[in-house]
């Protein structure tokens, strides 16, 4: 039998040999990250995954979607925090990667209410930033706005409560930012994509 420390192990190297993919991506698009920083992160946030469903706080059909979302918001996070910017060429796919991945959870254990939940999340986050660039361009970027409508769907997926704890969650997480930037612009896609993580990782829904 397959001990959990190999499993997470295993798991969690994974998550690293994403890191070379996305962050050859993100260099095409003019906002290089660092490999190693890339890959440890998403390592750990896979093994973080992975431990959650073997001690059972997560159901296996739902570890997919935590997963792909942390392959996708590390580089995103990094991308945003050295560039300020969140290339179309990660926010983008993001929708038809997430949107798979629910539509499997939902097929394997979520049911039906899953992917309704994760097609009406999509249509409130996205909306809500969306109107809110519209409102004060410059509290929030275009990317910002492109993100989060991939994000709602994972949120309401998680449930309807996650969607407003993400937006929550993303203000402290923000000004943590905002500390240890110390100049400049303070990006919102590292806050925003880290409480949407945390909001997968604890579902009530699932």
């Amino acid at each position: 039998m397959t001990s959990p420390t190999l499993i997470t192990t295993a798991a969690a190297a994974t998550g690293a040999a994403t890191a070379p993919l996305t962050a050859t991506l993100l260099k095409r698009a003019a906002a290089p990250i660092p490999v190693p920083a890339t890959a440890v992160l998403a390592a750990l946030g896979v093994a973080a995954v992975t431990a959650g469903w073997l001690a059972g706080t997560l159901p296996g059909w739902w570890v997919p979607v935590p997963v792909l979302l942390t392959v996708v918001a590390v580089p995103l996070a990094l991308a945003d925090l050295r560039h300020l910017r969140l290339p179309d060429v990660l926010t983008l796919p993001a929708y038809p990667l997430f949107g798979a991945a629910v539509g499997a959870a939902a097929l394997g254990g979520g049911g039906p209410s899953l992917a309704v939940r994760a097609a009406a999340g999509a249509l409130l986050f996205g909306g809500a930033h969306a109107l809110v660039h519209r409102v004060a361009p410059g509290s929030l970027g275009a990317g910002d706005v492109k993100l989060s409508g991939s994000l709602g769907a994972v949120l309401g997926a998680a449930g309807w409560h996650a969607l407003a704890l993400a937006a929550v969650l993303a203000a402290p997480l923000s000004l943590a930012v905002a500390i240890v930037r110390r100049r400049g612009r303070v990006p919102h896609g590292p806050a925003l994509l880290t409480a949407t993580w945390l909001c997968a990782i604890f579902p009530a829904a699932p």
